[in-house]
């Protein structure tokens, strides 16, 4: 019973989401501009440097003029699409004055929470997946490149991290849509916190690591390293920097390491792409990262919403 009133939240959100006008413009920019990214990836693919058996997957990490690669479109434009979705999704609900009728209803409340948590999961990535389909059936057509077995699944780990990391931003935005009782508020300061961990993460992780291990005219090697490791932790906090550690890995076989490596250990390491289980290894504790983000986040905004007073208007 629990389950089926889950399923009735769910399926009411997510004809929201599709039938709402907000979703159609925003979906018909994100395709409009996943086309164009695909197009001009596929004809800047550089398949004199790129793997044999890698080659469909530069058209997610390639970029060409003024367009940037598909994973810096999904980093840079996917919390918007996340703070979109949820940023009313309890204010709205009592603005209009129907979340007491709601909740007057025989639902559990937490099947309100959940349902619209999983809704706008599942909006993301029917989203996400229609982009990768279409970028593959358009770089298909243009190259005549078939994506193999390892590059399919190499393509379905990015797409999981796209959805993690876009539900990070999604239960981001239900959380101050549930803690904030006008939506203007909650989607101004989801976007202020976007902005601040985007953009001001790398000033303030230089100025850390500056502090912590400063380097002299002197600095030596192993200086050099303490102070871009503390930079590189700092930058973790942020998981915008770890999906795209995430993508850059699983997209591109070759990547080994990240932050700073002594050359001595970089000539140590074979030139040879690594499996897909490999890539994982060297990614395994940003994405555990960024899972464990997006869980904080959603159970703060569950724990609030479950503890919330809510009265008929």
């Amino acid at each position: 019973m629990k389950m089926s009133k889950l399923g009735v939240i769910f399926w009411k959100e997510l004809t929201d989401y599709f039938g709402s006008k907000k979703f159609m413009i925003l979906f018909l920019i994100i395709v409009l501009t996943s086309i164009s990214v695909g197009y001009i990836a596929s004809q800047n693919i550089d398949t004199d440097n790129a793997l044999p058996d890698y080659l469909f997957l530069n058209l997610f990490s390639s970029s060409g003029g003024t367009l940037p690669s598909l994973i810096f479109f999904i980093s840079f434009f996917g919390p918007l699409i996340g703070i979109i979705l949820g940023f009313d999704a309890i204010s709205g609900e009592r603005s209009r004055g129907t979340i007491s009728l709601i909740i007057s209803q025989p639902i559990y409340r937490d099947a309100i929470i959940n349902g619209k948590f999983w809704a706008g999961i599942a909006t993301v990535a029917i989203t996400l997946a229609s982009i990768i389909v279409i970028m593959a059936g358009l770089s298909m057509y243009t190259l005549g490149i078939i994506p193999n077995a390892k590059e399919i699944a190499r393509i379905g780990v990015f797409f999981i991290a796209s959805v993690i990391y876009i539900g990070f931003w999604l239960s981001l935005g239900i959380l101050f849509s549930t803690s904030t009782k006008r939506s203007s508020n909650s989607a101004l300061i989801s976007i202020l916190i976007w902005i601040f961990i985007t953009f001001f993460i790398y000033m303030i992780a230089g100025v850390v690591a500056d502090q912590l291990a400063p380097l002299g005219q002197g600095a030596t090697q192993e200086m050099i390293a303490k102070n871009a490791e503390i930079k590189t932790m700092v930058m973790r906090l942020s998981p915008a920097v770890l999906f795209e550690e995430i993508s850059i890995a699983v997209l591109n076989p070759s990547v080994r390491v990240f932050g700073y490596a002594y050359e001595k250990n970089l000539q140590n390491l074979i030139p040879k792409p690594l499996p897909l289980n490999q890539s994982l290894m060297v990614v395994w504790p940003q994405f555990i990262g960024l899972i464990a983000l997006t869980i904080v986040c959603f159970a703060i905004t569950y724990t609030i919403f479950m503890r919330q007073e809510i009265r008929s208007t």
